[in-house]
């Protein structure tokens, strides 16, 4: 096994699966331009100032390979990223990504896997650097919020009255996930056997590894680039950072 240090040995597997329909556009959301850049740079950008990260990889959709990779050469040009085609799933794109740094892993240049959500390009360094530190130390961390305002449903779906107004007990849970990195592939390979897709990183491991969970403390900034009102917003944040 290599010996190096924990600078560096930290790999981003960022996915850009989405598309453009909700917040209005004619193309993937995370290619669309964001304060000077595209959606999906600033989350390499921001993750290239943690020093705990080394390795840097992209899924993205066969369509979108040509507009990613002219996204990434101009917007973040310094920074190696390797570009990978993901699944019909969320799931499939996710084990592709990590299906790229299974050489890094086996032979211990990789120790941690953070998996991120491209349409969340606010996460900020500082979060980024505490789900790494995290997972390193307990096995996996996950950042989340309190839920404000939740309306609890029942059997059909349908809202339950009254409301939680405090979101007593829930909580809203964001990426960068960030998890050990053998338990993390041992857990998506044995999913894979028993044919499991999981909602999100956190929910496979859960299901197939017995990796300690951490929650970390959030951030109101990292918010999902989902409808058209987002990106004004977003960029209101980046410009008061």
């Amino acid at each position: 096994m290599v010996d190096t240090p924990a600078a560096g040995r930290a790999a981003l597997v960022v996915l850009a699966g989405g598309s453009g329909s909700r917040v209005g556009a004619a193309v993937n959301k995370v290619y669309l331009p964001l304060a000077g850049r595209r959606v999906i740079s600033w989350s390499f950008l921001q993750a290239s100032r943690v020093a705990e990260f080394g390795h840097f990889v992209l899924v993205v959709r066969p369509e979108d390979a040509g507009l990613a990779r002219q996204a990434l050469d101009e917007d973040v040009p310094d920074l190696p990223v390797d570009l990978v085609t993901g699944g019909a799933t969320r799931h499939a794109s996710e084990r592709a990504g990590l299906d790229r740094l299974v050489r890094l892993v086996e032979t211990g240049i990789v120790d941690v896997i953070a998996v991120h959500d491209g349409a969340r390009p606010l996460a900020g360094p500082a979060l980024f650097r505490s789900v790494v530190v995290t997972a390193r130390r307990v096995g996996g961390a996950l950042p989340a919020l309190p839920a404000d305002g939740v309306l609890a449903a029942d059997a059909d779906g349908l809202p339950t009255v009254p409301p939680n107004p405090a979101g007593l007990g829930l909580a809203r849970v964001q990426t960068p996930q960030a998890f050990r990195a053998r338990p993390l592939l041992a857990a998506y390979r044995a999913a894979s056997t028993a044919g499991y897709e999981g909602t999100d990183t956190a929910s496979s491991v859960e299901t197939f590894s017995d990796l300690t969970l951490r929650v970390v403390v959030g951030s109101r900034r990292n918010l999902k680039i989902t409808y058209p009102t987002d990106l004004p917003l977003a960029e209101r944040l980046l410009d008061q950072a």
